[in-house]
């Protein structure tokens, strides 16, 4: 069910690195849990992200969430599809529902995160409590 060529954060978030640049997005698991999302706050171009800390926020009819970097960098780019057409992150939470890539600042970080499989373990766990 989760792309296995992905690595994913216990926050939910998704990264697929191609050589030094990092596409993040929010799982399946995240986009069902918000609900219908209505609005992403994402960061600009040339802003930098850290790992483990916010950089947006993702809006739905239930809540208002952050959304937390699995990597560090500079933002090279933002989904701006999602400005007019945020519900594409429930519709193609893995594909067409991506927020930002980054340049990785220390690809070494990517070490930390989970695969597909660890990650699908982590939510039978999460469910289960």
């Amino acid at each position: 069910m989760y792309p296995p060529e992905f690595l994913y954060t216990k926050d939910h978030e998704w990264i697929r690195v191609d050589e030094s640049v990092g596409t993040i997005g929010i799982t399946d698991y995240a986009q069902k849990e918000l609900g219908d999302v209505v609005f992403v706050e994402l960061p600009k171009p040339g802003d930098h992200v850290t790992a483990s800390e916010s950089f947006g926020t993702v809006e739905s009819v239930k809540a208002v969430s952050e959304i937390y970097s699995p990597v560090s960098g500079e933002v090279t780019s933002v989904n701006s599809k999602l400005q007019n057409n945020p519900e594409i992150v429930n519709a193609d939470p893995h594909g067409d529902g991506w927020l930002i890539r980054v340049q990785l600042a220390d690809r070494r970080e990517i070490d930390k995160l989970m695969t597909a499989d660890e990650y699908e373990a982590y939510i039978h766990q999460e469910k289960a409590h």
